[in-house]
């Protein structure tokens, strides 16, 4: 039996690795009819079926996969991947026999912001029914990712994507939803997705958004505004800590219970509704330690910084994997920062997670963190725990 289920976006990702630093010219290595010489590429298994499914299983969770692929080379090299690491994980995929599977070029050179290169495939015709309820109502959690990337998932204001929310949530389960940034020019980043998340929140127990998805979602003028004035790639470091935590309260009106902003170098941010009911099978016990919590945990400095590629998912690989284990609210962030962190050490999304034990083994001997300054916002640092207690957290010192 299961403790995790992980459904939604998977693909196969494509990493060339580069040999040289390409400083700030990566337009010119990518110049039509040049030829540029790369290392050997690293395949994997991408998405958030992956990404956070395989990772959830690295962290000694009982983890079923639940993604949709075509029966062609590519669906076969994902199969293999994935059983690779145990053929359990395999068990729920959906083979759809003449549809095109799913694939990832990713182009993530040092010294320059990483892109992507994406065709969908299967992803698109994920429906409300490709999930299997039935295994929902054996295990303790459902994490669903990456609806932007998901045709089905965003039509019609998000029909299909709350109504298998629901569904979801009828079985007893543990809820948890994460994103991906919407295509500005594509029809995902036309779609309304504050009505979306209005529809779908409310059957959602952990939302664990990235603050600039979340941005783009809920107040697309100031996103837009941002990129404008200082580039897509520097909106997390331009957002103001009130406009973060704002975004994160807006997300527990709209029905959320437990709300973890991912924000890359700035750490993770937990906002949790002020009363807990309801959470399902793969809530933690006690539910008064996480009521009305508003916590911020800086990142750990990693020993080198290979591939950003992944370390949202690992994060939230960890931050659930330390839920189902039942640890305190600053344990569990701490735990989502380790496993982002050991991530970029590590080419491709997989290589770089430890197990449980060594996870919790580098943060207690003493691994050193990136500076965030929180004091000046009213903000109180806890040394025992390491994390930042906010203004409105209930246990704040």
């Amino acid at each position: 039996m299961s403790e995790a289920i992980v459904a939604g976006h998977l693909c196969l990702d494509i990493i060339p690795q580069f040999v040289t630093d390409l400083g700030s010219d990566l337009a010119a290595y990518l110049a039509p009819g040049r030829l540029t010489e790369v290392g050997p590429a690293t395949f994997s298994t991408g998405g958030a079926v992956s990404n956070a499914g395989i990772n959830l299983h690295r962290l000694g969770i009982r983890t079923r996969l639940m993604g949709k692929i075509g029966d062609d080379l590519l669906g076969r090299a994902i199969m293999d991947i994935v059983s690779s690491y145990s053929p359990d994980l395999a068990q729920g995929m959906v083979v759809v026999p003449g549809e095109a599977s799913s694939y990832t070029l990713v182009i993530d050179p040092p010294g320059v912001d990483r892109l992507f290169l994406h065709y969908p495939g299967t992803n698109h015709t994920f429906s409300v029914e490709d999930i299997r309820y039935d295994l929902l109502a054996e295990a303790r959690l459902f994490h669903f990712g990456y609806p932007p990337l998901m045709t089905r998932m965003y039509a019609d204001g998000g029909h299909e994507l709350a109504e298998m929310c629901q569904r979801a949530k009828g079985t007893g389960v543990t809820t948890s939803l994460d994103l991906a940034m919407p295509d500005p020019a594509g029809p995902s980043g036309q779609a309304d997705w504050q009505l979306i998340l209005a529809r779908t929140l409310p059957y959602v127990d952990l939302f664990l958004p990235s603050v600039e998805e979340l941005l783009f979602m809920l107040r697309r003028d100031r996103f837009d505004q941002l990129t404008a004035q200082v580039g897509a790639a520097n909106v997390l470091g331009a957002l103001a800590v009130e406009e973060i935590v704002s975004l994160a309260d807006e997300a527990l009106a709209m029905g959320a219970k437990i709300v973890l902003l991912k924000m890359g170098i700035r750490g993770v941010y937990l906002r949790t509704a002020t009363t807990l009911s309801e959470l399902g099978r793969g809530a933690p016990t006690d539910l008064a330690d996480w009521a009305n919590r508003q916590l911020w945990a800086p990142c750990f400095r990693p020993d080198i910084v290979v591939s950003t590629v992944g370390t949202g998912d690992a994060a939230i690989a960890g931050f659930l994997a330390a839920v189902l284990r039942d640890t305190s609210p600053p344990l569990a962030l701490n735990v989502a920062v380790a496993t982002g962190a050991c991530c970029v050490e590590v080419a491709g999304a997989l290589g770089g997670v430890r197990n449980w034990e060594a996870t919790l083994a580098r943060i207690e001997a003493g691994w050193a963190r990136l500076p965030l300054e929180l004091e000046s916002f009213s903000w109180v640092w806890d040394g025992g725990t390491a994390v930042w207690h906010g203004p409105a957290d209930r246990a704040g010192s």
